[in-house]
């Protein structure tokens, strides 16, 4: 239902507008008009010029799929995944909550991926708005750091497993890849590391539930949850530890590793 507000209030306005237009044009005894838009497609004289429609189609393809983009063909799987692990391993429930987690994954992977960035900024956008070179080698040029990037964290394994199931022709080299290909086994690749990863960061925490509960049952306090004495320890042995440092260290070496 609350979805729903934001476009109720946009009607309320347009009717609010309208109505005042409608009076003021009462009083001043002219007709009501209402302004018109068209949209044409005029032929283009230069490759790097598109068509005002294009734009505005290609911006809303981009915003689309944004999201997509941001969570697949970058390092946010990996991080978002392990500090999950991070939180169900110390037992904290919802401390950090969802929103701390996914922000920290999010300004990492800009972090991470700023060198990414940089090199589609001064590779494709600056030549394109110099209007150097077309859209399509600005696309092309955009794509390159990216694959890149996921081809050196993509496992081998991975790529064969696509390219079978694609049945495609066997590839000369990497860059012959389809990136239709390249992306799912990237995802896989991901996947797999970010479990590896949250594997080990839950087995010393793991560890601490296995000694507090034999220590329980050894005293007979078989009805207290483990959990709940077993916690502050972590807690303690992780501020000790200067776990975060760790975490986010790690997480940040496996990708220029």
């Amino acid at each position: 239902m609350t979805c729903r507000w934001p476009t109720v209030a946009v009607f309320i306005l347009m009717t609010i507008f309208v109505q005042a237009a409608a009076a003021q044009a009462q009083i001043s005894g002219s007709s009501l008009s209402i302004p018109g838009i068209s949209i044409s497609i005029d032929p283009s004289s230069e490759p790097t010029d598109l068509t005002t429609p294009i734009k505005i189609l290609l911006l809303i393809t981009i915003l689309a799929m944004a999201p997509s983009i941001l969570i697949m063909m970058t390092c946010f799987t990996r991080i978002v995944i392990v500090l999950g692990f991070l939180r169900q391993a110390m037992g904290t429930h919802q401390a950090p909550s969802s929103q701390i987690i996914v922000g920290l994954a999010l300004f990492l992977t800009i972090f991470i991926m700023q060198l990414v960035f940089n090199k589609i900024y001064h590779e494709a956008y600056v030549p394109y708005s110099e209007k150097s070179i077309g859209y399509e080698e600005a696309g092309i040029n955009a794509l390159a750091p990216v694959r890149a990037f996921m081809l050196k964290q993509t496992k081998e394994k991975d790529l064969t497993l696509l390219v079978k199931i694609s049945k495609i022709e066997r590839p000369e080299s990497i860059n012959d890849i389809p990136t239709f290909v390249l992306i799912p086994s990237f995802i896989l690749s991901e996947l797999k590391t970010a479990f590896i990863i949250g594997f080990m960061v839950y087995l010393p925490f793991l560890i601490i539930d296995m000694v507090v509960a034999s220590i329980l049952m050894s005293m007979g306090m078989m009805m207290l949850p483990p959990i709940m004495i077993s916690m502050p320890f972590k807690l303690l042995i992780f501020v000790l530890a200067d776990g975060w440092y760790l975490i986010i260290g790690s997480l940040v070496d496996s990708f220029y590793i």
